[in-house]
């Protein structure tokens, strides 16, 4: 069942909220949460209900190891606890491996040694990154005594609601559990179901309108990239790439809407998970934004223990290669993620030298002119352009072939009249074919004219001149304090009030949506 199928916003959505306020009509705020904890397993248990068993095998693992860290205060039984937290940890991430990399081991190792393993294909259970890294962070904290002991019907939703469950955010205890004891959530508050039912249909415009109006042009020219001899031209190359730039931003934008609002409607914050960082003017404030609750598990959980920036600049930039190697693991068990990763570790390193050396220099960050953070939107945005080439591609040599395309070295396809104006423009057309631009007439994939071009185009203002969900919708404060402390004020001043014109307007829009629901697919984060 998906955020964006009729089955899920005309049956499922609305009969778990009627069910849920009722239930908190009359006081009992347990039963309440116990039917939010039986919805989310039942929307879970729909893509494969085998997987039931393991989701609830986690949890009862992972809370169990909890009361036990949390019982063994004696400080002669540290290391039973560290022995005990270790081994939480061990069976967590041996469950992930299992499910996630299996596969990914297998088959290197029949590459490797020229063998031929055969065993059964894994399939990944959706979600099982999210709930097992929640559950990871719940066990460190646990450990650390950051956090006290919570109910297990609490515990339950807090990995199984199902608004995270399948893409994220990855919850911190900290944030929802406190949220869950409330009574006031499971009361009927017109203001939380007027502000969550605005950013869903504003997220699943953004999925099913614009993420996935240009998947086609996506998957025509991934394809492409693996089956086509001759290779893909500069422009084929260019606006794939550009193309699922947008795809990925709008896809995963659109999700973090419509968990947020889904959330808001149950009386629930969820915490903040995209902040426009298509803005942002480096790497770091790149991911300061983008998966915002992964960065923070990666940097709290992973990069602070290998000791962060503590042990000297060269240690600091090894773990922040590791961190983000691991990263791009996370994401896929293909040799393609780890490169991304790798990649975006190399932006980092070469983001902190930078800073460093101006610092050095007596040149502050906060200094820089209106051109100079545009120049550095500009090339920060090519640089994780480039990176979303291996994340995309299928294999390396997929990657290799679209970055040979974006290169010129394939050729530049552009209709006669555009390679005689070159021409014509000293020489210009003659010098670029002589310093290896090769071009030719005629397009072998569909061909990417004006309205192709109004399609990027338009999408690039709306990123980078309109307000984000979170600046439209600021008055009603819709998601929990975010851990991203970069701000990305848009050009166009626009803030949502509640009247007669903007329900007009959202109207339209949530129509528009529904309408183009019946043609949408899954959800690019759900596989990984």
């Amino acid at each position: 069942m998906l955020f964006n199928s009729y089955g899920f916003i005309f049956m499922f959505l609305p009969i778990t909220l009627l069910i849920y306020f009722q239930i908190g009509k009359h006081g009992y705020h347990q039963i309440a949460i116990a039917w939010l904890v039986a919805s989310s397993l039942f929307f879970y248990g729909w893509w494969n209900p085998s997987y039931l068993i393991l989701i609830c095998l986690s949890i009862l693992f992972n809370y169990t190891i909890g009361l036990l860290l949390s019982s063994i205060k004696i400080q002669n039984l540290l290391l039973k606890r560290k022995i005990l937290l270790i081994f939480g940890l061990n069976l967590n991430i041996l469950l992930l491996g299992y499910y996630k990399y299996f596969n990914f081991f297998i088959n290197n190792i029949n590459c490797l040694v020229n063998v031929d393993f055969n065993f059964q294909t894994i399939i990944l259970p959706i979600g099982i990154s999210f709930f097992t890294f929640t559950q990871i962070a719940y066990l460190v904290d646990v450990y650390k005594a950051n956090t006290r002991e919570y109910n297990f019907l609490n515990y339950c939703l807090f990995v199984t609601f199902y608004p995270h469950l399948l893409a994220g955010p990855i919850l911190h205890h900290k944030e929802i559990l406190p949220q869950f004891t409330k009574r006031t959530i499971s009361k009927l508050d017109y203001e939380n179901l007027a502000v969550g039912l605005t950013i869903f249909f504003i997220g699943l415009f953004k999925k099913t309108l614009i993420a996935d109006g240009v998947s086609a042009s996506v998957q025509e020219v991934f394809y492409a990239a693996g089956h086509r001899a001759a290779g893909l031209t500069f422009i084929e190359a260019w606006v794939g790439i550009l193309f699922y730039t947008m795809q990925i931003y709008f896809d995963f934008s659109g999700y973090c809407d419509m968990a947020i609002g889904i959330s808001r409607m149950f009386g629930i914050k969820l915490p903040l998970n995209f902040n426009s960082p298509y803005k942002a003017a480096n790497i770091i404030e790149f991911w300061r934004c983008w998966h915002i609750t992964l960065s923070r598990f990666l940097r709290d959980y992973l990069y602070i223990p290998l000791g962060g920036s503590h042990k000297g600049k060269v240690k600091r930039y090894i773990n922040l290669m590791i961190t983000m190697i691991l990263g791009g693991l996370w994401h896929g068990a293909g040799w393609n993620f780890i490169l991304w990763g790798l990649l975006h570790g190399l932006y980092l390193v070469i983001n902190h030298v930078w800073r460093a050396l101006r610092d050095r220099l007596g040149h502050n960050q906060s200094n820089s002119n209106w051109l100079g953070r545009r120049l550095s939107q500009g090339i920060t945005f090519i640089a994780v352009v480039a990176a979303w080439v291996f994340f995309r591609a299928d294999n390396l040599n997929d990657a290799i072939n679209i970055l040979r395309g974006m290169s010129g070295m394939n050729g530049v396809a552009l209709p006669s009249p555009y390679l005689g104006y070159l021409n014509h423009i000293g020489g210009l057309g003659k010098y670029l074919s002589t310093h290896g631009w090769i071009f030719n007439t005629h397009f072998t994939l569909c061909f990417y004219g004006l309205k192709d071009v109004l399609k990027l185009f338009i999408m690039f203002l709306i990123i980078w001149l309109l307000p984000n969900t979170q600046e439209f919708m600021i008055k009603y404060k819709p998601a929990f304090e975010t851990y991203s402390n970069v701000r990305m004020p848009s050009v166009i001043s626009l803030r949502h009030r509640f009247s007669i014109k903007w329900v007009y307007a959202l109207s339209i829009l949530a129509f528009i949506a529904i309408i183009y629901t019946s043609n949408t697919g899954v959800f690019l984060y759900f596989n990984f």
